[in-house]
């Protein structure tokens, strides 16, 4: 789809229209500046700025593409972000029902929980690269929805285990289904959305993680007092209100979620509405859907991109102990505190971790610019110094309790890495759909064995291999940043070079 730009009195950003039906309009789908009526609606080549945009970037766009925008946020995002609270309420709520009562009740007393969390893991990890390739071929409206669905289901018979064994059957098959949600939604945000957008959308996506993290605290807190009703302890009611939770938003998702712009259906975006998405893609230089053919395998894996950028998003997914272990509540169990205490206590890093992805997200948007590296490389270095003073852990306990709880700002860049990842690779769909489901496959492989050698619950609550682990891993993340930056700049310059000397 090509259009000429109706230059305006801005000067430097070039304005493209899109036709209603009601306008002359060539077969291209964009109205010229002597066709233009009052119902188009108007795309910047370049948004402008302004004060506004620094509390959200749609305040700065024509009022057709605010709206466009407000339908097409309070789909995917409350799609996207109940999706991915109840997914990782269900990746939580296995490590508080062990802490409160499942240990007991099913006299699990070795190394069960990590073994829970592996084969979860494994499950995963098979599921993923597929799963994220098969979007490129199939609708994501129907792929997504019913992962969740099959999820949820096998969530809810999780509470009529009596044993070990049957749980890791259950965690295998729940990863398995689970394995597309993540990166596919990261895939699908980053098909929709401009770079002034973009950060703030996945960082949110993200931050409901942890507020799925907050929730089954408290959930836990509250679900624990139903213990004996219909036959049930508490710690199974977890799982059985998980599911009651997540099937009504999976269903939903069969008849909301709007795809991709160039395959979308959406019942609430008008056809006009879907022609401006398509060219707010376009102008982003986002390439359309295409096939995975051996050129295009060598072109990907001969690049630096899948390489780099999965090494990232590994350190960040491995480098926090807050979002790899409950170690926080493995220490309070150990010093006595009360069940209610262990569950919610833990929920104060993840409030931390949702106010910091969404002032990352603001910050690299406006302050930042666009740049990505430079709340990447703050994180990290939170990560350093928390570690460093849990691994010598004859430290204050005050101090102690603060290291514990602003683990929070090392959890919250996810969204951010994802949207870095976006913007490498977006002149090629197939990569970038490709390199996001590498990036979270590789990241959950190290999760599926690391933690076996670093936090070891013999170890509890010390943990003195895996703090150490984590300070090498937050320097080698910092290292990691610099080198996708100055790469990426090289690679944005050579390519602005042939332009113009094209």
């Amino acid at each position: 789809m090509v259009a000429n730009p109706i230059v305006t009195d801005m000067g430097d950003r070039p304005e493209y229209t899109v036709a209603q039906p009601n306008e002359k309009h060539s077969p291209d789908g964009f109205a010229s500046e002597d066709t233009k009526s009052s119902s188009s609606i108007t795309v910047q080549s370049t948004p402008k700025k302004t004060w506004r945009s620094y509390f959200w970037d749609s305040f700065d766009k024509s009022p057709e593409e605010r709206r466009f925008l407000l339908k097409l946020d309070a789909v995917i995002l409350t799609f996207a972000s109940l999706g991915y609270f109840i997914k990782y309420l269900d990746q939580v709520n296995i490590s508080n029902a062990y802490v409160s009562g499942m240990k007991e009740d099913l006299n699990l007393y070795g190394n069960e929980l990590n073994y829970m969390t592996t084969v979860w893991t494994v499950g995963y990890v098979i599921g993923e690269i597929p799963s994220n390739m098969l979007l490129t071929k199939i609708r994501p409206s129907i792929w997504i929805p019913a992962c969740e669905v099959v999820w949820s289901i096998l969530t809810i018979l999780m509470c009529k285990c009596t044993s070990a064994k049957q749980i890791y059957v259950l965690r295998f098959f729940v990863g398995l289904a689970e394995s597309g949600f993540y990166p596919g939604m990261q895939y699908v945000i980053g098909s929709w959305y401009r770079k002034d957008e973009l950060a703030k959308r996945s960082c949110i996506f993200h931050a409901s993680g942890a507020i799925g993290t907050m929730f089954s605290g408290y959930f836990m807190a509250a679900v624990y007092h139903l213990g004996g009703v219909d036959g049930f302890k508490g710690w199974q009611w977890l799982f059985i209100i998980n599911t009651v939770i997540s099937l009504p938003i999976a269903v939903a998702g069969f008849f909301l979620f709007p795809d991709v712009p160039e395959i979308c259906r959406a019942w609430y975006l008008t056809k006009e509405e879907i022609a401006l998405a398509q060219k707010r893609v376009e102008l982003e230089g986002r390439a359309g859907r295409g096939k995975y053919t051996k050129a295009k395998f060598k072109k990907i894996f001969s690049s630096w991109h899948i390489y780099l950028l999965t090494l990232l998003y590994v350190l960040f997914n491995n480098g926090n102990s807050y979002g790899s272990q409950p170690a926080f509540a493995l220490w309070l169990k150990s010093e006595k505190y009360s069940t209610v205490s262990i569950n919610t206590f833990p929920t104060i890093a993840s409030v931390v971790q949702v106010i910091s992805t969404l002032l990352y997200a603001w910050s690299s948007d406006t302050v930042c610019k666009g740049a990505r590296w430079p709340p990447i490389v703050y994180s990290a270095v939170n990560n350093l110094v928390i570690n460093i003073s849990l691994a010598i852990w004859v430290i204050p306990v005050g101090w102690k309790w603060a290291c514990y709880i602003l683990q929070g700002f090392g959890g919250g860049i996810s969204g951010l890495l994802f949207a870095w990842a976006h913007e490498i690779c977006g002149d090629d769909n197939e990569e970038r759909a490709l390199v996001v489901g590498t990036m979270n496959e590789f990241a959950y492989v190290f999760q599926a064995w690391l933690p076996l050698l670093i936090w070891q619950e013999v170890d509890a609550p010390q943990f003195h291999k895996g703090f150490m682990t984590m300070i090498f891993i937050a320097v080698a993340l910092i290292a990691t940043s610099f080198v996708v930056r100055h790469l990426h700049h090289r690679e944005v310059a050579l390519k602005k070079r042939a332009v113009d000397e094209y």
